[in-house]
């Protein structure tokens, strides 16, 4: 039989399982520790990068939606509900994992900059445009531009709930 260390690049599903039975079975001197830690290393930077991947098409589609013009018409609903839809994945992951909300506010700025970057190339972004973050999280926030009331009054609701 391998051992559950060869089991690691050979077969990762039956090294799971192996090392789930010696975990279980308290078989501590048959662990593979080396592969156990970067695997649980490893599973706490894919969350990040699923939040800041989030994070960032969020953004993106919060600006097109407040200054892509020429295809908010045709686009517009599609926006929406992907704006909802990277929203309601955010708050997920930050549900199951709290600690996360400090790390998001961490990487924000980096990734607003990144999301103009990206988007620049379609269409004209001013230089004012940054959204905080707390507005950017806010249910029923999808863009400000002009005066637009009713999102004023949803960005008003929302505060006045803090």
């Amino acid at each position: 039989m391998d051992s559950i260390k060869e089991l690691h690049d050979r077969d990762f599903n039956l090294w799971v399982e192996a090392t789930k039975k010696a975990i279980l079975n308290r078989d501590f001197e048959h662990m593979d520790w080396d592969n156990l830690l970067d695997e649980i290393d490893d599973m706490g930077k894919s969350e990040k990068r699923s939040l800041e991947s989030y994070l960032q098409r969020l953004i993106e589609h919060v600006l097109k939606l407040s200054y892509w013009e020429s295809e908010k018409e045709q686009n517009f609903r599609h926006w929406q509900s992907e704006v909802i839809n990277f929203r309601n994945l955010i708050k997920r992951l930050l549900k199951r994992n709290p600690s996360f909300q400090r790390y998001m506010e961490d990487v924000y700025q980096e990734l607003f900059q990144d999301a103009i970057a990206l988007l620049e190339v379609e269409f004209e972004i001013p230089q004012d445009s940054f959204v905080e973050l707390k507005l950017m999280m806010t249910d029923g926030y999808f863009g400000l531009k002009n005066d637009d009331r009713q999102q004023i009054e949803i960005i008003e609701g929302a505060n006045a709930i803090d």
